[in-house]
């Protein structure tokens, strides 16, 4: 059994993951149906908003915070190798960092870049609108899954 600093690190890990897992699933369960339910200009309006609102502290330092900690678990599993584990602590770093923050920046930032340099009112913005929800939503889901199989591997680890 993982013991010492190393259990911890794996703890913080499923903690953390656990926890942008279900931030992920919240959105794809019902923050973007809800937002798919208003007129395109408020739910424009409303996601730009919420983008602006995500990479504040609270939320970054938990998503940032769980990649770094997967990236130091990864490292750490490759230098002591330890005999029971590893293939979970791998995988689960490999699922997070890949799956949920490497999808992160090339799937669903692009997306909310486009989207904030429209204006909501427009007739660009609402064209856009549903394949942003649509490609957005899809992508999510991935990342949750990803974020969710990343808590598992490590309480596998763990166990």
């Amino acid at each position: 059994m993982i013991d010492g600093p190393y259990f911890w690190l794996t703890v913080l890990g499923v903690l953390g993951t656990g926890l942008v897992a279900g931030v992920f699933c919240a959105f794809s369960t019902f923050v973007m149906r809800g937002l798919g339910a208003l007129p395109p200009a408020q739910g424009v309006a409303a996601m730009k908003a919420i983008n602006v609102a995500a990479v504040t502290p609270p939320f970054m330092a938990v998503f940032l915070g769980s990649a770094v900690l997967c990236a130091v678990i990864a490292v750490v599993t490759f230098v002591l190798w330890p005999e029971e584990g590893t293939a979970e602590l791998l995988v689960g770093s490999a699922l997070y960092l890949f799956g949920s923050f490497g999808l992160t920046m090339v799937a669903n930032v692009p997306r909310n870049d486009t989207l904030a340099g429209l204006e909501p009112g427009t007739s660009e913005a609402a064209a856009y609108w549903s394949a942003y929800l649509r490609e957005w939503t899809l992508w999510n889901h991935v990342r949750t899954v990803a974020s969710a199989g990343a808590a598992l591997a490590y309480v596998l680890a763990l166990t």
